[in-house]
């Protein structure tokens, strides 16, 4: 085979891997965020006793709902 063949299957194999990786750990990622959501109403309720609020389930779900819009 000649050398110019090398070069080329190299390059294609070296994007395709490239590709299929980057699609890969994005699709993990989107799957473990899902799965394992940043920050949950108990946390939030935390956060909110901390800055002196008192946290209603409406302002809970409120600001819950608020987080999972901005998320996508």
């Amino acid at each position: 085979m000649a050398t110019w063949m090398w070069i080329i299957l190299v390059l294609v194999a070296l994007a395709a891997g490239l590709a299929l990786g980057f699609f890969g750990a994005r699709k993990y990622m989107e799957k473990y965020l899902k799965e394992n959501p940043p920050i949950n109403e108990e946390q939030l309720k935390g956060m909110m006793l901390q800055m002196g609020q008192k946290p209603s389930k409406k302002k809970l779900n409120q600001m819950m709902a608020s987080m999972k819009r901005n998320a996508k």
